[in-house]
């Protein structure tokens, strides 16, 4: 098993690489080497995006009706092969099996209906003479070669966010899927054979090295990455400097802000799961609780009870919630922010590696803390929750935008008074109420400030893989 080699995707065919640089495949569960990836080279990065350049001839020119159908096949086959994608993912990630089979697969198959449906539903303004004498109107036309790149925390969901509006829109794609998690992508590579012309959907393999070749590439017109904001930026300089548009999903440190009318037992439950679920690799991940001073001993001791009831554990066990961390890199990563804690802050549950094997750290809440503190300023992604107190609605709003990100938050209260405000006030790019990481393929996802820009998820989604073009004609 440790030497098998992976191979790309390229052209409606499996190719082994010609690169002698690989890495290892290490399952997280229990640090044993299941595989090896190749660092591709620049030659099969160029012999990936031609393919997709040379089909996209023809995909771009299909009528929205045809990759409606084809991309409805694929969901049927992504869900009558939801064993070998579970299977395949798990080995990478060590997820429990249900959580990927359910929240993964199942979801992603239902994501991907809804882009097929969306193929059909982009339109432009109707035609007019806004001048004598000519009549204008807009076509709204797919880019051509999209560049992707894809993170290792839902490795399978995530290139459903990025392939569903980019294929639906016409535009053929080259994905470079996490070198920690390629291989539910390589499944789902497999699927599309007898769904998808040759050439419309590649998948390249490596690392950072990869990526940065797949995005300086001159022929893709759109660079996409769901990942870090070190990644985002390097995506964002390279796409500039070819004047090709970029789109960036990047982190998060997501506030949960309760007010004293929230009931603690009920919000901590709610919160505890957005907070651990995935271990914490979540983006929109509760990461911060902002509670009122008046209840805040309660909804801490609420909270405790909650996190010791959502314990990770191995993939195939009925009671494991999440599972590890993804990579031995990132689990030394989160330990060090837990060891390199102020001595004001306390963790009152958790706050250590879980077993002797495999990447597994305790649910962690961390009160004590302070503003200004890394803890609250830096993106951890990992299972560690701080909870800081206010005194006023202000001092909330304050609070909880005081962060370099800006992807998601919540407002836990039943006030609806406090609730429209909270809204508006909030400088997130989804902002919940009495609920917290719930997502449906109709409303767009993305946010602000270094959380990156541009939507993933719905009809907004579409839009960001297409372009305008006006078309203005003579009378005479």
């Amino acid at each position: 098993m440790a030497s098998r080699v992976l191979e790309n995707f390229i052209d409606g065919k499996f190719v082994a690489s010609e690169s002698t640089d690989t890495l290892e495949l290490v399952n997280p569960v229990d640090e044993t080497v299941t595989g090896r990836v190749p660092v591709s080279t620049d030659a099969e990065v160029d012999s990936a995006v031609m393919a997709a350049a040379r089909a996209f001839q023809a995909w771009g020119r299909t009528t929205p009706g045809y990759r409606q159908t084809a991309l409805l096949k694929l969901a049927d086959s992504i869900e009558a092969h939801s064993a070998v994608l579970v299977e395949a993912q798990c080995r990478n990630t060590g997820q429990p099996k249900a959580v990927i089979a359910a929240e993964e697969i199942a979801a992603g198959a239902d994501q991907l209906r809804f882009f097929a449906g969306a193929a059909r539903l982009l339109e432009g303004r109707s035609a007019g003479e806004y001048v004598d004498g000519f009549t204008s109107y807009v076509r709204r036309e797919p880019i051509g070669v999209v560049a992707q790149i894809t993170p290792w925390n839902y490795p399978f969901l995530m290139a459903i966010w990025k392939i569903g509006p980019a294929l639906a829109a016409g535009n053929t794609v080259v994905l470079k899927p996490s070198d920690t998690t390629p291989e539910s992508t390589l499944v789902l590579a497999g699927l599309t054979r007898s769904l998808l012309p040759d050439g419309v959907f590649n998948v390249i393999l490596g690392d950072a090295r990869t990526g940065a070749a797949l995005v300086a590439h001159p022929e893709p017109g759109l660079a996409s990455i769901t990942g870090s904001v070190r990644a985002g930026i390097a995506v964002a300089e390279s796409a500039a400097r070819g004047l090709k548009r970029s789109h960036l999903e990047l982190g998060g440190k997501a506030p949960a802000v309760v007010f004293a009318d929230a009931d603690p037992a009920s919000t901590a439950a709610g919160i505890a799961q957005a907070a651990f679920f995935n271990a914490g690799q979540d983006c929109t991940a509760v990461t911060r609780v902002l509670v009122h001073e008046s209840i805040h001993a309660d909804l801490v001791e609420a909270l405790v009870k909650s996190a010791q009831h959502l314990r990770p554990g191995q993939p195939g066990h009925p009671d494991s919630f999440c599972g590890p961390l993804n990579n031995g890199r990132h689990f030394d990563s989160v330990l060090g922010k837990l060891a390199a804690l102020p001595s004001h802050a306390t963790v009152v549950t958790g706050g250590k590696r879980l077993g002797e094997k495999g990447f597994f750290v305790e649910p962690t809440i961390i009160t004590g803390v302070r503003q200004s503190d890394p803890i609250v300023q830096e993106e951890t992604f990992g299972p560690v929750l701080t909870v800081q107190s206010f005194t006023d609605e202000a001092q909330a709003v304050a609070y909880a935008n005081d962060v370099p990100y800006a992807l998601a938050s919540s407002v836990w209260t039943r006030d609806h008074g406090t609730v429209e405000r909270m809204a508006r006030a909030l400088n997130f790019g989804a902002v919940w109420v009495n609920c917290h990481m719930v997502l449906t393929a109709e409303m767009p996802h993305g946010g602000f400030k270094q959380s990156g820009y541009g939507k993933d998820l719905s009809i907004y989604s579409m839009e960001e893989y297409t372009r305008m073009k006006h078309v203005m004609s003579a009378h005479h």
